[in-house]
């Protein structure tokens, strides 16, 4: 299984840095992440749409994408890492992810993507969701591997 990360921002040094380097080292799947920068001309849909193209564009390969935004739907991280499986037995070898800029996503992603996830109704600084997701991500290879989940 491998995973692409298309990311609008730069993660920059710090302690959100080293919490993904920490996931990414306990990761079995490959991981590739992909960085934008913001767009900075324009309108707020000029820059989604310009956003939008370089995401699409990186995301190429991938048959299956989540969209993370907040208008997506809750799981829970046992039905996140049966999402997972699913993708997985159907044949997909490589899931993307795509995470917006300070605009959120353009309406272009959300309606191709296989689905919308969000980590809740909040708004999330995008770093910290980029962490969040790579945490999911990390358990959900732990749930599909048979490790107890405290949850359950």
């Amino acid at each position: 299984m491998r995973f692409k990360i298309a990311a609008v921002g730069q993660m920059r040094s710090g302690p959100l840095r080293d919490l993904s380097q920490e996931y990414l080292k306990r990761l079995t799947a490959k991981v590739d992440i992909l960085e934008f920068d913001a767009a900075q001309d324009g309108s707020p849909l000029q820059r989604k749409v310009k956003e939008a193209k370089a995401l699409k564009n990186a995301l190429s390969g991938c048959t299956v994408y989540f969209a993370l935004d907040e208008r997506g739907k809750s799981l829970t991280s046992p039905q996140f890492a049966d999402l997972l499986q699913d993708h997985m037995n159907q044949g997909h070898s490589t899931i993307g992810f795509c995470l917006g800029g300070p605009d959120g996503l353009d309406e272009s992603l959300r309606v191709s993507a296989s689905y919308v996830l969000s980590f809740g109704a909040m708004t999330w600084p995008h770093m910290m969701a980029r962490v969040m997701l790579l945490e999911q991500i990390y358990r959900a290879q732990q749930i599909l591997a048979g490790h107890p989940y405290h949850r359950s």
